[in-house]
């Protein structure tokens, strides 16, 4: 190594540390993406007392003005490299649109910002390993919104029943998620895109195409942006899965459904959505599909010696055999706010948060490989260990 390259590795190493920050110290938070779900976790994080919500961003100005009701004095920006630049800001949360989620996550971890990203973490396979590399590079907290990690709803059953051996082999896994009802048409206006929206921001790293209301105001109902609902909450109830199963990838996924409430609105994201994914040992059923009426999310773990189900607010064990006592329990609250302080401890305490990034880099590959199923039309066969799909 030379003396340039000493300096400069010395250099690197100064700015990865120049933000750790000591137990008393408040965060200076940047939110890039202030759309709904955006400022939704904004307002969480603002729970805290040890934060502050320094900047804003997004491509439309109106979101911004929005955001500010919350958060004033807040600096504002359009694009997310500017608001990187600023000291004052430590860690930004990023509740852009899928498509986007690598790149600002990536590009802040790089300008020495810890990140918490919305789920799903990356919109393609090979997405997630570039944000895993950033991470680790440059020794940043990146924590994704798979928020059941962080849940008492989660955690207390999983070690109660899984992990005590109690429900015994777990053989099937039923995951369900029938979001959203009968789709309806999606919208066609405004006709002309507003003057305070930067549409071609918007679009980023996907292919240009003149501006559509749908696709800006609905963009998870098309491929190019995210995965549709197979994504947005496959990425939850997979997570959940590694996370009582272990983290690991399946061997084989196969997507039935499709587009069976076509609008003819030009959307592309399948609103039936069934996959069977296969693991070593277990198979897992995900479902979310079009019902008017529908049964209540969750997953269930079928075991030799029980059944366990649990959501985001109650758990319920069923033992085999006649007349079982059912154990149940309820907690209400939003899990989201645990998962937010879990990243704001480690921020302080460099411990790697309970939905690291790594972690979310394995779960995110089940629902990808599902709509690469979906699209391909067959079943795909992957290799876990060397996380590769095994070619035709």
């Amino acid at each position: 190594m030379t003396r340039r390259e000493a300096a400069k590795a010395a250099a690197f190493t100064a700015l990865s540390y120049s933000r750790i920050l000591g137990a008393n110290d408040r965060i200076g938070l940047g939110v890039i993406g202030t759309g709904s779900r955006g400022t939704y976790v904004m307002k969480i994080f603002q729970k805290n007392p040890d934060v502050e919500v320094r900047a804003l961003c997004d491509v439309y100005a109106v979101r911004i003005d929005q955001a500010l009701k919350d958060a004033p004095g807040a600096k504002t920006f359009v694009d997310h490299r500017e608001l990187l630049e600023l000291k004052e800001v430590d860690a930004v949360l990023i509740g852009t649109p899928d498509h986007w989620h690598k790149d600002c996550a990536v590009d802040a971890m790089n300008a020495g910002k810890d990140v918490y990203v919305e789920k799903p973490m990356c919109r393609t396979l090979d997405e997630a390993p570039e944000m895993v590399k950033a991470a680790r590079v440059n020794k940043r907290i990146c924590q994704v919104g798979v928020q059941q990690r962080s849940g008492p709803i989660y955690i207390e059953p999983l070690e109660k029943f899984v992990k005590s051996g109690v429900i015994g082999k777990i053989s099937h896994i039923d995951a369900i998620w029938h979001g959203g009802g009968i789709p309806r048409r999606l919208r066609t206006e405004p006709a002309q895109k507003p003057a305070n929206l930067d549409w071609v921001r918007f679009l980023g790293p996907v292919k240009y195409r003149d501006w559509n209301p749908a696709q800006y105001f609905s963009f998870r109902q098309f491929l190019d942006f995210n995965g549709g609902k197979m994504t947005d909450f496959g990425h939850h109830w997979l997570d959940v899965v590694h996370m009582y199963m272990g983290e690991r990838a399946p061997n084989s996924v196969v997507f039935a459904g499709g587009i069976y409430y076509d609008r003819g609105d030009g959307r592309d994201a399948p609103d039936t959505c069934n996959a069977l994914f296969e693991y070593d040992g277990f198979s897992v059923l995900f479902q979310s599909n079009a019902y008017s009426v529908s049964a209540e999310y969750g997953i269930t773990f079928h075991g030799e010696n029980g059944r366990l189900f649990v959501n985001r607010n109650r758990y319920e064990y069923t033992p085999a055999g006649k007349n079982p006592k059912v154990i149940e329990k309820h907690i209400p609250g939003d899990i989201t706010d645990d998962h937010v302080r879990d990243f704001l401890d480690c921020c302080k305490t460099r411990k790697l948060p309970k939905g690291d990034c790594a972690l979310a880099a394995i779960s995110i590959i089940p629902p990808l490989l599902a709509i690469q199923s979906y699209k391909e039309k067959r079943r795909i066969k992957f290799d876990p260990d060397r996380l590769e799909v095994y070619p035709l």
